[in-house]
């Protein structure tokens, strides 16, 4: 029920998708007794969406989740494992396309690959289904493989972990086939924004994990003055913040993590 209303009720939340319904009720309100009302539901939709798209609104609402652990200090020695969370691959377009199509968050891929030379004899596992509401049968997992390979990663060291759909799965999931040791270093390695929510479940699952975060969407403070020129990067950012913030917040209520921010040097 928790994976449904998030596919359902969560996405019909979110600010762009929200703002364009709020519009189109406001039009179909011209049409009836309700004009005055509808006039001004399409006047907010409009003012809302380039406030959104716009202005800094989206990168107040990542920069503290980005900031939120401070980078991997490799100083510490070479981790013993490395989970790196799905979410940059589409295997739809994928299954279309015959061949991997990354999309979003790429540096999460690029950056476990990277960590993979480094440290060669670090296992390796990718978390990553499908994230549809309608299952089928493509998995990220599954084309994920060739993508590493293709960065020099020997196919033999993937561990590829194919039925999770969301974030708790990820965490519940990865552990399950990793079997952790007691004294092992793993690494997490997912975007900065979304580095809280995983750790926060990560910890509830009873895997500890070091965050490695990658695919920063925000710069330092200054950037937190800075307009977009397009607003499609102002929306993007607008609804992956309020996202997150969400999803912190319903996973902190329904006991699926112990903390609602989950931040560094916590249990």
């Amino acid at each position: 029920m928790f994976f449904v209303l998030s596919k359902t009720l969560g996405i019909m939340l979110m600010p762009t998708n929200f703002l364009i319904g709020l519009g189109l009720f406001g039009a179909i309100l011209l049409a009836t007794r309700f004009a005055s009302l509808g006039r001004k539901f399409l006047i907010a939709s409009i003012a809302l969406l380039a406030i959104c798209g716009f202005s800094p609104l989206g990168k107040w609402l990542l920069y503290p989740l980005e900031q939120r652990f401070p980078p991997w200090d490799a100083a510490r020695g070479a981790p013993d494992g490395i989970v790196v969370l799905g979410g940059s691959i589409d295997p739809d377009l994928s299954s279309a396309h015959g061949a991997p199509v990354v999309r979003t968050a790429a540096d999460r891929v690029i950056a476990a690959a990277a960590l993979a030379l480094q440290y060669p004899n670090a296992r390796i596992v990718f978390s990553g289904g499908s994230a549809n509401l309608i299952s089928n049968d493509e998995k990220e997992a599954d084309y994920a493989v060739s993508v590493f390979e293709s960065l020099g990663i020997s196919g033999e060291r993937l561990i590829m972990e194919r039925r999770s759909r969301n974030t708790q799965e990820n965490a519940e999931f990865s552990k399950a086939i990793a079997a952790p040791k007691g004294g092992e270093r793993w690494l997490l390695v997912t975007s900065a924004f979304h580095m809280p929510r995983s750790v926060g479940l990560f910890r509830k699952a009873g895997f500890a994990v070091e965050p490695y975060p990658v695919d920063w969407r925000v710069g330092g403070p200054a950037d937190l003055s800075s307009f977009s020129i397009l607003p499609t990067g102002g929306l993007d950012r607008i609804d992956i913040g309020v996202r997150e913030w969400m999803g912190l917040a319903a996973y902190r209520i329904s006991g699926k993590t112990s903390e609602f921010f989950p931040g560094p040097g916590q249990p």
